[in-house]
């Protein structure tokens, strides 16, 4: 499988570059080339993105001092991008391919121990006045911070409340619509129906299904180039623009300990199921090149100890609690911008781990918007009965 990735995509490149020596290529960051057909009833544009990251850790002694100091460098991501319409601007498309370690990693026997190699394969078809009928694999419409893509985050990576919170990608249909109220208050509704597990699993289903509601709210209009779903003011706002929202999803008999995402909770009968609810509000704020973006995750479950059918504990439990990510950021106009974000996580005690807060300060040169930048941030992370720990990273982002 992997030899086969690896031709098709040398057979991309060597067509690319064929391509662009014989017609005119789109300008950087929109994509490698783009398609139309002779009758123009389908259209596919064609990218790739890739993130360097190289990060240094150390922990921190009750006296202050810092030791065990550790390095990585890795390719954090790099994926291939295919976009268009079929047959009628209304029935789009999206596929997106994972080819880094990080993004294909999590295969079991549940994804027939395969990698999982596909992030995102979706039809969106806009089936009647506003409403938007998806059908596939995608982002299920949770937390604002997982939902904006990796490739236009404000800092390095996403916070702790989302690595403990989201919901990530997952198989189903979402129904989406969207009005307005008077001259500019535009409200947006999303409804998904999932299969509960995550993305790329193809051994059936355990436990029941996911459902997901969410509902945003724009009462100054529409941000520019979708900028409520992209870190950073890099349009700068000439006007106040704001979206806050809330959402809310239930796993029903949920098997794993952060509802579709996390470990499998494994008793003496196979699984051990449980309702997982979980509830965000956030927001996203921008003018003249302030932003601020805030996040609260709450999850509950109806009985989030594991338990064999005798009724003892498996040592499982879901991550239950709550947590909050404040962030803001101003950008200078010579494209250097300063950020910063608190972080604060608090599971139950149940679940055997120790609250979190987290400091993030970062800094970041868009030399082409996202698709061309270097970021760079430093984390001061305490933890209640633990060892604290600095963080320094610094990522290069290209997108074509």
């Amino acid at each position: 499988m992997r030899t086969k990735l690896l031709a098709l995509g040398l057979f991309l490149s060597v067509s690319c570059m064929t391509f662009a020596q014989e017609t005119n290529a789109p300008a950087f960051g929109k994509g490698l080339f783009n398609l139309v057909g002779k009758d123009s009833t389908w259209t596919m544009k064609i990218g790739t993105r890739m993130q360097f990251l190289g990060i240094s850790t150390w922990d921190e002694t009750a006296d202050g001092n810092l030791v065990n100091p550790e390095q990585n460098f890795l390719v954090r991501r790099a994926r291939l991008k295919f976009d268009g319409f079929a047959f009628s601007p209304k029935l789009k498309y999206k596929m997106e391919l994972g080819l880094s370690n990080r993004d294909i990693s999590g295969g079991s026997e549940f994804t027939r121990n395969t990698p999982r190699y596909i992030l995102d394969a979706v039809v969106m078809w806009n089936f009647y006045e506003n409403f938007e009928l998806w059908v596939g694999q995608t982002k299920l419409p949770g937390n604002i911070e997982r939902v904006i893509s990796s490739g236009n985050l404000q800092q390095v990576d996403r916070s702790l409340v989302n690595s403990r919170f989201n919901i990530d990608r997952d198989m189903g249909v979402q129904l989406r619509h969207h009005f307005t109220l008077g001259e500019k208050f535009l409200i947006r509704e999303k409804l998904a129906l999932s299969q509960g597990e995550g993305r790329n699993i193809t051994q059936g289903n355990l436990g029941g299904h996911q459902y997901t509601a969410r509902l945003e709210f724009l009462p100054f209009g529409k941000f520019k180039s979708k900028g409520d779903y992209s870190g950073s003011d890099l349009k700068r706002e000439e006007t106040p623009k704001l979206m806050f929202a809330v959402n809310y999803d239930t796993n029903k008999n949920a098997v794993k300990t952060r509802s579709n995402q996390g470990s499998y909770m494994r008793n003496d009968l196979g699984f051990y199921e449980t309702d997982v609810n979980t509830f965000f509000f956030d927001g996203m704020f921008k003018y003249s090149g302030f932003s601020f973006m805030w996040e609260y995750a709450n999850r509950d479950a109806d009985d989030p100890i594991a338990k064999n059918s005798d009724g003892t504990e498996t040592g499982d439990t879901v991550w239950v609690g709550n947590g909050l990510n404040l962030q803001t950021g101003y950008l200078f106009k010579s494209n250097w911008e300063v950020s910063g974000r608190y972080t604060d996580i608090n599971l139950d005690d149940l679940t055997g781990r120790n609250p979190e807060t987290q400091y993030t300060l970062g800094l970041s040169k868009y030399l082409a918007g996202h698709k061309l930048k270097v970021q760079t941030d430093l984390s001061y992370l305490t933890v209640d009965g633990g060892s604290n720990e600095l963080m320094y990273r610094l990522q290069f982002d290209i997108h074509f």
